[in-house]
């Protein structure tokens, strides 16, 4: 696997390797992201998500994100992290039906971001479909800015978790902006 030319090591390289391969055989992942840390499986397998809401401890009526490659997708540009929140009926023609069915909201709406992180985009790349993100807290308790707040317990309980080299640190502190985007195409800014 060919990794960007200023991550190209042998170590960068073998870590995308296996965070892919574990996403293949649905594993959940511990992960940077372009906002904080986030934990995340392959979008398309069911079972894998099922898990996140299990090791969150998460009630299924607050749905999940996914992360998309760039360049094949046009949500908007912004000046920092925007997830958008699109009815089914938007999201559909882009992913396509191939998406865990447990992903979606109840009302069919999925959030989905084109993260600004060079490792996101290439796992997804080799991956060759969008991967969950949600951060990597247990329900209810507050969202890590960094790696050294995520709770062992959290650490724990997921299959494989990408180390935190400083190639991957972004310095930023916050989730992403939400934007739900209605069916008529007006938008609502949900967290600024």
């Amino acid at each position: 696997m060919a990794f960007f030319s200023y991550f190209c090591s042998p170590k960068m390289d073998t870590i995308l390797e296996q965070t892919v391969d574990a996403l293949r055989r649905g594993a959940t992942i511990l992960y940077p992201t372009d906002t904080i840390w986030g934990i995340g499986c392959d979008a398309r397998n069911r079972n894998a998500v099922e898990r996140l809401y299990a090791i969150k401890q998460r009630d299924h009526s607050k749905s999940m994100l996914v992360l998309v490659e760039s360049g094949k997708f046009e949500l908007g540009s912004d000046e920092r992290p925007t997830t958008y929140i699109l009815p089914r009926e938007r999201w559909l023609p882009m992913l396509g039906n191939d998406l865990a069915d447990n992903l979606p909201a109840a009302d069919g709406s999925l959030g989905i971001r084109v993260p600004d992180h060079a490792f996101c985009q290439e796992v997804i790349r080799h991956l060759g479909a969008p991967i969950v993100s949600t951060s990597a807290n247990l329900s209810g308790r507050p969202s890590p800015t960094s790696y050294n707040e995520i709770e062992t317990e959290l650490r724990q309980r997921v299959d494989f978790c990408v180390p935190p080299l400083p190639e991957f640190l972004t310095g930023e502190t916050r989730g992403s902006r939400i934007v739900k985007v209605n069916p008529d195409g007006t938008q609502t800014v949900i967290r600024p």
